[in-house]
């Protein structure tokens, strides 16, 4: 059972590992955002984590995320979706969240920037790209990528911060950080093809690969295990 004690103390490791990571490669720790992946983490235990100092919460499930909004919607904390979105979500997602991580389709875009209108909103989203080229990843091709952001950047209710994406799963951390370079030049050149659009964000590594993802230019890393311990 993970203490309040046990959840601070790994909070504060994982805090100083982002610290040393960004220092090691001089950058600012401050540039760095920690979304805390709280995806099947019971409600008491999430709240304790803001108490301890997590002030993004990162979630999978709309519905899952909707019911613990209803509970700790009171706190001042940024909520991420990071997980698959199906568009029919859409209207429940623009409501819920300050950033949408995972945008990968035009239908999907079009939707969250209807929904978005409808509430007078400017939605924050990421694209998200399928950097290795897995079937059973969502994202959108490298290939089409710009494309997309062409397209993205005439819906009004839409604002396009930066790309996500998740390599394949590796023992060896190094492993992941050609996939990490990958997402970090195909940032640039379609910031380069795009000078209007400001792709600020990169979001990539989890918890075994983190570190290796500050080094190459990571601003939102995703970590849950690392903080909360593994999922049943």
């Amino acid at each position: 059972m993970l203490t309040s004690m046990d959840l601070k103390k790994r909070l504060e490791n994982v805090t100083h590992r982002i610290n040393n990571a960004a220092l090691k490669c001089s950058r600012d720790p401050e540039s760095i955002q920690l979304v805390a992946v709280t995806k099947m983490v019971p409600t008491n235990k999430v709240r304790e984590a803001i108490e301890a100092g997590v002030t993004t919460l990162g979630e999978n499930y709309v519905q899952e995320a909707r019911n613990k909004f209803n509970v700790l919607g009171i706190y001042p904390v940024s909520w991420h979706f990071i997980g698959h979105l199906q568009s029919n979500k859409a209207k429940y997602a623009v409501r819920l969240f300050d950033l949408i991580h995972s945008v990968d389709t035009l239908k999907l875009a079009r939707e969250l920037n209807k929904q978005a209108k409808k509430v007078n909103k400017i939605q924050d989203v990421l694209i998200q790209i399928n950097i290795s080229k897995e079937s059973s990843k969502s994202g959108s091709d490298i290939e089409n990528a710009a494309n997309l952001i062409k397209d993205m950047v005439l819906f009004e209710n839409l604002s396009v911060k930066g790309l996500m994406a998740m390599p394949p799963f590796f023992n060896n951390p190094e492993k992941s950080r050609p996939y990490f370079i990958a997402l970090r030049k195909l940032k640039d050149q379609i910031q380069n093809t795009f000078s209007g659009v400001l792709l600020n964000e990169l979001s990539m590594g989890m918890t075994g690969d983190f570190e290796v993802a500050i080094e190459e230019g990571a601003t939102l890393v995703r970590i849950g295990t690392a903080i909360f311990g593994e999922r049943r």
